[in-house]
């Protein structure tokens, strides 16, 4: 073969080659990013709604119709939309054509979702709008219980002092901690009282809303020097905003704590976390798609001791189902098997052609 008479002219050319190859598969070895999927690049566009209080059946026509009718107007390379109507969410699905480049079709929908708000419902937020992405899949799980802490203590901390560390290290993803309560001021309505004074459960709300506020009222030149002037009436102490005014009732002033109740409280719970029987809240860890499984992993191992040495000692954090192990065991056994592989082609070799 015109190869073999090439190479044995030019020994040394193909020695510089076979050394290059070696060299270049060093490099592509340590720099390839190390998962257990690959990076994959859907146009995939999600747009998730949310109004508390709305059936499935008030979320498609009020909101899901409006949002897809604008987007497909106004949004270009649409391929086609699938929507997911729940109580108080709605997940809308844009799929684009493959040559469509995903940034640019988040920023279409991105636009035109803040535009058709005014259309919507009212008191509606934008909705969240993220890229669906394969390969964003938990890579570990952070369990996260305590034999003295409560419930809702477990949430605040994994919510507000665990996760935004975490976010931290390269590639990582940390969505909000499942398990848990939530803290809410509950404000317990009335409906007799209310009657009574001719009043609605939105005259509460606005009177919340209206007088529970911080606004800056300009400045104060005192002398040389200039002040920020604050008008402060959201209160400091929970218990006062039962004493916020609603309204001058035959001749007296009617508070909120003649209709209602404020108090501290706790969202009702949709999800429950137990680990042996006892109560925890689990926090998940996901990888970008770019970003390798191990490196990530070992980064939110190295990173949570220094978490913890800020929060309280009775808070115990392990982590579980660790991707990472079975990503190890895959790159074992590929070297396992190249050795195998190489160990025998050398002894073909050497049996068949002696040298």
């Amino acid at each position: 073969m015109w190869i073999v008479r090439l190479a044995l002219r030019r020994p040394y050319t193909f020695v510089v080659l076979a050394l290059l190859i070696a060299v270049l598969g060093a490099v592509s070895v340590v720099s390839m990013p190390i998962d257990i999927f690959p990076e994959i690049n859907i146009p995939v566009v999600n747009v998730i709604w949310s109004y508390s209080g709305l059936s499935p059946t008030e979320m498609q026509d009020r909101i899901v119709t409006v949002s897809e009718r604008a987007f497909t107007t106004t949004v270009q390379g649409l391929e086609h939309l699938e929507s997911v109507s729940l109580r108080g969410i709605a997940v809308t699905r844009l799929y684009f054509q493959p040559n469509v480049p995903i940034a640019g079709a988040i920023a279409q929908v991105n636009a035109q979702a803040n535009q058709i708000v005014r259309q919507l419902p009212p008191g509606i937020f934008p909705p969240l709008i993220i890229q669906y992405n394969a390969a964003s899949v938990p890579v570990v799980l952070a369990s996260l219980s305590s034999d003295v802490l409560a419930e809702q203590q477990l949430n605040d901390l994994g919510n507000n002092f665990i996760r935004p560390q975490l976010v931290t290290v390269p590639g990582a993803a940390i969505p909000a901690p499942y398990g848990g309560k939530l803290r809410v001021v509950n404000v317990d309505i009335d409906p007799d009282a209310l009657y009574a004074r001719g009043l609605s459960p939105q005259d509460v709300a606005n009177a919340i809303f209206t007088q529970n506020v911080i606004l800056p009222a300009g400045t104060s030149k005192i002398g040389t020097r200039e002040y920020d002037v604050f008008i402060n009436s959201s209160p400091e102490v929970l218990n006062d905003l039962n004493k916020i005014p609603l309204r001058y009732v035959n001749g007296s002033l009617l508070s909120v704590a003649d209709v209602a109740f404020v108090h501290d409280g706790f969202i009702p719970q949709t999800n429950l976390v137990r680990r042996d029987g006892r109560h925890s809240v689990l926090l998940p860890i996901l990888s970008s798609g770019t970003a390798s499984t191990l490196s990530v992993v070992s980064g939110a191992r190295a990173l949570m001791p220094k978490i913890l040495a800020g929060l309280p000692s009775s808070l115990k954090v392990d982590f579980l189902f660790d991707q990472s192990l079975f990503v190890r065991a895959a790159i074992t056994g590929v070297v396992r098997e190249g050795a195998i592989a190489a160990g025998l082609t050398a002894v073909m070799i050497l049996l068949f052609l002696g040298s």
